[in-house]
């Protein structure tokens, strides 16, 4: 049984104010299996680091967390290495990293997966250190973050992602990219006129893009992908296969999978960790094998390649 717990939700994500009391009334419904509750709200920024490591200080046995990809980044990130068992209460727009995960969208549906769900471990994504769980990414996803507006997302909720993305591309100037292969298990590829190269840790982003039909949180590897600006036809084709991850056939686009990957832009471009624009390239990808243990549904394929048996809470 756990000793402690520590809550701590991200006010400043779409529903994370509406939704932090109610999500406060389910965690205290069962808080008789998880020890003594302690209550850290935060906003974004340098409020949301420092209530992160407030509820760490406290050594819980589980952090619940509530918020969007870049909220469950950091958490991740804190908790990466230690024992500290990580959940996940999705308050964002698109909750990919959830979605990945495979815990429900509603936050009495996400409460019982960390009730009846069981524990695994997953891999982290690093960006010269800087860690993501979904898709780190240069080009077009830029354009769409830089217009993803809080207003914007909380007035049209995930339907802000295509409003957004249609407003790049109308504005998006291609761009060449080097990708250098660190460990050896590809030849350098030098390639131009690019709309998008993404480095997928995770399996979604983009609100429900799916990285490639392969792509896992847990493979010890990362999906890249660089998407070459083509005809009208050839762009609405590649974005009707975005759902599924069979955009990484199409003729346009050029996919491999590796444990690590050097990106160069010349000149040097924003880059886009799970929603937020914080890097410049150049950087190196890599991944952080099994660095995260965090809660999913008991029997999900969220991190398939895992034990057979995933740790219940206890």
């Amino acid at each position: 049984m756990l000793s402690r717990t520590a809550l701590v939700v991200n006010e400043a994500s779409r529903t994370g104010a509406a939704r932090s009391a109610h999500a406060e009334t389910l965690i205290r419904a069962a808080q008789g299996r998880w020890g003594r509750l302690s209550l850290h709200p935060a906003g974004t920024g340098q409020g949301l680091a420092a209530a992160l490591d407030e509820a760490l200080a406290g050594a819980p046995d589980l952090l619940v967390v509530g918020g969007g990809d870049g909220t469950l980044a950091l958490a991740a990130d804190k908790v990466a290495g230690t024992g500290v068992v990580l959940g996940v209460l999705p308050l964002g727009t698109a909750n990919d990293a959830a979605r990945t995960l495979g815990v429900p969208r509603d936050l009495a549906g996400a409460v019982d997966t960390l009730i009846s769900g069981e524990v695994v471990d997953i891999d982290l994504g690093r960006a010269d250190g800087r860690a993501f769980l979904n898709v780190a990414s240069v080009g077009l996803s830029v354009g769409v973050t830089e217009r993803l507006r809080p207003g914007l997302k909380k007035r049209l909720g995930p339907l802000a992602y295509p409003v957004a993305t249609l407003g790049a591309y109308r504005t998006h100037v291609p761009f060449a990219a080097r990708l250098e292969f660190p460990d050896g298990d590809h030849p350098t590829l030098e390639l131009d006129d690019l709309l998008q190269v993404g480095v997928g840790n995770g399996r979604h982003h983009g609100g429900g893009t799916t990285v490639s039909p392969t792509a896992s949180i847990d493979d010890q590897r990362l999906d890249v992908y660089a998407i070459q600006r083509g005809r009208a036809r050839d762009h609405v084709s590649i974005a009707r296969l975005l759902k599924d991850g069979t955009f990484v056939e199409h003729e346009r686009v050029r996919h491999l999978t590796t444990t690590a990957v050097r990106l160069v832009t010349d000149p040097p471009m924003p880059v886009n960790l799970d929603g937020e624009v914080v890097a410049t390239t150049p950087l190196t990808f890599g991944v952080d094998r099994d660095a995260v243990h965090v809660v999913v549904p008991r029997g999900g394929t969220a991190a398939r390649l895992d034990r057979p048996v995933g740790r219940r809470l206890r």
